[in-house]
């Protein structure tokens, strides 16, 4: 009997699931209890849905579905008493649901279900029901394949929802969706067949809450630039913000000016350098470090706090444990919480500034300048330059190596990779796993650089809609036709969305790596490899090959 079972990102145990605590450092209970939070957003839900089709909307409710959806990617959130605490309000939606539409004498479909109905008791009680109702209560392995797949896809798309929602953009349509999806995963009268149909209606919501997201961002910040991003540091204590959220980004710059504290990104912060309405801060230095996963020792050599703004949280050691503070939807038991602030008024980051003025400046790691903000409108700034050195051969051929990176070993294959492509490819790049290839000397073509970063995992859009460009420009009528091979790195539910997004657009052929999800059973694995032409990843002489077999 396992305590847990969880295997929604690529480093699920032995390539099928954590069945005693994750590989990303959750507890059997916490994940048993993100699976009990799950359960009552379908409760939720299922009169959500209902009335919608009366003209009945819930702001809360909405706003707690995205939430609580967010606090459940992987890495995003270990705290249990903060989920007991969510399912608890997350029950008193539900019912307030319920009640307004008994009144109205609506009949609800799934009204009788479980979601619907349970009633939380004490913890305990609420630990023996979270260990009923996670992954493994559906049977049939395929539906339960899907059904995940769907819900991944849901929670990618909550993350992206949230930080539009935070700058003030929502979409009704993607609210509905959500709500539906998480009904349909109940529904025991959806077969495979319909049940893949709401997978790539995703894609197309995913493209809708991207493309929200990009609009969000370039109209509260600016269109990205392309920038030197220092890597260095200076002499000055400094604030180290992590994560994915631009609105903390820009009002912990506002708090810290004139403190005589510094602040610098790490990981997917980074691409936070190329926004103009950031760059007014003289004590924004640069960038410090690299992917989520080696925070534990540049954290330790950080000496300063740091802030987690979302997922990508390592279990902290005690030798930065009190220097790290989380906000929004991360969380961690016995770490510092900011939360968000009240009557329209922002967070108040004065307890991590006046922290980190008691700090020593940062310890050097590595010196120099890394570039990027190559985002849809920069790339089509300079189109005409990109387009000529198509036509006279520089560039051969374009690879986007988007996504995640990760701890394991075999994701050294994507550096292999990059380093091995030929001097006329150049690489698309978003998300994380650009640190595996970032800091090389590739060089460029005729002054475009060899690695263009078109920003956060997020910013996978600005890819598409180069390639949409493109496929304009050059008169093509398949976006299959275009020069770029898809080599993709994964590991969470965000990359997941991505890659619903690519099939709804009709991408073909895309490499999924460095493992295929283990979330996919035998049967839907195929349907993705007929359908799209999905496939892993090998060795880099191997995969090489078949990539430049098709220039």
């Amino acid at each position: 009997m396992s305590s847990m079972f969880c295997f929604q990102c690529q480093e699920a145990a032995k390539g099928t699931g954590c069945t005693i605590q994750g590989v990303c450092g959750k507890t059997s209970d916490v994940a048993n209890l993100q699976d009990l939070l799950l359960f009552t957003l379908k409760g939720i839900s299922i009169f959500a849905v209902k009335g919608r089709e009366l003209g009945l909307t819930d702001a809360a409710s909405e706003k707690f579905i995205v939430e609580s959806m967010f606090a459940t990617i992987t890495n995003a959130n270990f705290d249990r008493d903060g989920f007991l605490a969510r399912v608890r309000e997350g029950i008193v939606l539900r019912n307030q649901w319920n009640a307004r539409l008994n009144a109205s004498g609506a009949v609800v479909p799934f009204a009788n279900h479980d979601a619907a109905l349970w009633v939380p008791g004490t913890d305990e009680e609420m630990d023996e029901k979270a260990a009923t109702v996670g992954v493994l209560s559906t049977a049939n392995e395929d539906i339960r394949s899907l059904r995940e797949l769907l819900t991944y896809g849901l929670k990618g798309m909550a993350a992206y929802m949230e930080h539009a929602s935070v700058l003030g953009y929502r979409e009704d349509t993607v609210h509905a969706f959500m709500e539906k999806g998480l009904v349909a995963t109940l529904s025991d009268d959806l077969g495979a067949d319909e049940l893949v149909a709401l997978v790539m209606e995703c894609g197309k919501y995913g493209v809708d809450v991207m493309a929200l997201l990009d609009r969000a961002n370039t109209s509260t910040y600016g269109n990205p630039e392309i920038t030197k991003v220092n890597i260095g540091v200076g002499s000055r204590p400094g604030i180290l913000i992590s994560g994915h959220d631009l609105k903390d980004m820009e009002e912990l710059l506002k708090q810290t000016e004139g403190t005589g504290v510094d602040v610098y990104t790490h990981s997917e912060m980074l691409p936070a350098h190329y926004y103009p309405a950031f760059k007014k801060y003289s004590h924004f230095v640069g960038n410090y470090g690299n992917a989520w996963w080696k925070q534990t020792e540049e954290f330790a050599s950080f000496n300063g706090p740091i802030l987690m703004t979302t997922n990508c949280i390592v279990p902290p050691k005690d030798s930065y444990k009190d220097r790290l503070y989380t906000t929004g939807n991360t969380g961690f038991p016995g770490v510092k919480h900011i939360p968000a602030g009240t009557d329209g008024k922002v967070k108040d980051f004065s307890a991590i500034i006046e922290q980190a003025k008691s700090c020593a400046a940062p310890e050097e790691i590595e010196t120099g300048e890394i570039i990027g903000g190559f985002a849809h409108a920069a790339v089509m700034g300079v189109a005409d330059q990109v387009v000529e050195a198509v036509q006279t051969g520089a560039i051969k051929r374009f690879f986007v190596m988007a996504g995640c990176d990760g701890r394991m070993k075999s994701r050294d294959y994507y550096t292999d990779f990059a380093s091995a492509l030929p001097n006329d490819a150049v690489i698309l790049t978003a998300g994380c796993a650009k640190y595996k290839y970032n800091k090389l000397d590739l060089g460029a073509i005729g002054g475009i650089p060899r690695v263009l970063d078109a920003g956060q995992c997020n910013d996978s859009y600005s890819l598409v809609v180069i390639a949409m460009k493109l496929k304009e420009v050059f008169g093509l009528e398949d976006i299959n036709e275009l020069p770029i091979s898809y080599n993709i790195a994964w590991y969470e539910q965000k990359a997941v969305i991505v890659l619903l997004a690519l099939l709804y657009l009709g991408v073909k052929n895309i490499h999924l790596g460095p493992t295929l999800p283990a979330f996919l059973s035998p049967n839907v694995a195929k349907v993705l490899v007929d359908n799209f032409g999905i496939g892993g990843i090998t060795t880099v002489d191997a995969d090489m090959e078949q990539f430049m077999a098709v220039v």
